[in-house]
């Protein structure tokens, strides 16, 4: 029988816990007793920490969403990239971090969700300039070394100095993983006698499997790469027209087709393409809202010097949509409950929407049609009417 190496009183349902809890502390592959590790139920033990909660999955969400909320304006001012992308093969970081499988993965603290560490996106994507800047590639897409230093910083030199940090910053990236689940990959290590017990190499070695954590293909990952605008103060040519912005593009389509983000990419994992549906999708709402702002600011500037009331009219009036009378009935009413009187502007402006909506009823609200003398208009447009006819502002 096999059980996570904790004590008794913590029991044997770890299914509430986060994903990096059930791998690093909470792997049941220990035999009780000598807690010497089992192999053989390694497998089974290892299915019980991919599965993803919807407590989990609603965090990654979350986490997603509150870096979409501050990208946002950072995106409307120029300085921040953003690229959707999806993953064509598992993604894994972090074996090198410290398990007692010797097989460890990169979780963020404190949700204990995987993740892509901004730290890795900077060192692939200064590669990726690298070796375009230095002519490894027949279209260096415009880098050069010296653009490498201004975005992603100066290195330290063979003298110890000239260590400079670069225009660009480099967000965490919080997979969506639509699978729900993470997932087990395993490699099979051959000549471990040769390699580890310094036996001579031969053909009838027994490879041992060596299970490990990946984030299975298909996750979305989203990237974010902030500039910081004083950085470029001395190269205006790279701030102008967000010429960084096209720069790093190419530095991404790179990566993600030669490169790879994260462990094993010799091998082909972390490997991506860009999102275009979503790229598209999230370029198109980001020019909807600048536009609604632009709208909105010039709303505002016209209602500078107009009447309370008046500039209350107008902006409603800005608000409503298609032919849904019942909404406007509903804002108008409301308004002229607290009222027993208008400025020229709000009275004119209403009676304006009124008739549009009512044809001839500002002439005439009681007016009737057909044989049977039946009311042109409904019970509520004619009252409106009338009270709007009641306190129309005296001229004097």
């Amino acid at each position: 029988m096999t059980a996570a190496a904790v004590p008794a009183y913590l029991g044997r349902n770890f299914a509430d816990a986060s994903p990096a809890m059930r791998f690093g502390a909470l792997l049941s592959i220990w035999k009780e007793g000598d807690w010497s590790r089992n192999d053989s139920t390694s497998q089974n033990a290892w299915k019980s920490v991919t599965k993803l909660t919807d407590r989990d999955q609603a965090t990654l969400k979350a986490l997603l969403e509150r870096q979409t909320a501050l990208a946002e304006p950072l995106a409307q001012q120029g300085r921040l990239l953003r690229l959707e992308a999806l993953a064509l093969s598992p993604f894994v970081s972090g074996l090198g971090n410290e398990h007692p499988l010797e097989n460890g993965f990169a979780f963020l603290n404190p949700y204990g969700l995987p993740y892509l560490p901004g730290s890795g996106v900077k060192g692939v994507l200064r590669r990726a300039a690298s070796e375009l800047a230095g002519g490894m590639w027949e279209n260096s897409h415009e880098w050069d070394n010296a653009t490498v230093d201004a975005l992603f910083g100066q290195e330290i030199d063979e003298h110890g100095s000239g260590a400079r940090r670069g225009a660009l910053q480099f967000w965490d990236v919080i997979p969506q993983i639509d699978a729900g689940t993470l997932a087990v990959d395993v490699m099979t290590p051959h000549q471990s006698h040769y390699y580890q017990r310094g036996e001579p190499p031969h053909d009838s070695g027994q490879p041992i499997p060596v299970y490990f954590l990946t984030v299975p293909p298909k996750s979305r990952f989203v990237f974010h790469v902030q500039c910081d605008p004083v950085a470029l103060m001395t190269r205006a040519d790279l701030a102008e027209g967000q010429r960084w912005q096209q720069l790093l593009r190419t530095t991404f389509f790179h990566a993600f087709e030669w490169l790879g983000f994260g462990a094993k990419t010799s091998v082909g994992y972390g490997t991506f393409r860009e999102d275009a549906a979503a790229q598209e999708a999230w370029e198109r709402q980001m020019r909807e809202k600048e536009e609604r702002r632009r709208r909105a600011a010039e709303l505002e500037k016209a209602l500078a010097g107009l009447p309370e009331d008046a500039a209350w009219v107008k902006r409603k009036l800005s608000t409503w949509f298609g032919t849904d009378n019942n909404v406007f009935l509903g804002e108008v009413e409301g308004f002229l409950a607290e009222r027993n009187a208008l400025s020229y502007e709000a009275h004119e402006l209403l009676v304006h929407e009124v008739e549009k909506r009512w044809r001839g009823i500002m002439a005439n609200p009681d007016a009737v049609e057909g044989k049977k003398r039946k009311p042109k208009f409904n019970d509520r447009p004619r009252k409106l009417a009338k009270r709007l006819a009641e306190i129309a502002p005296k001229r004097a």
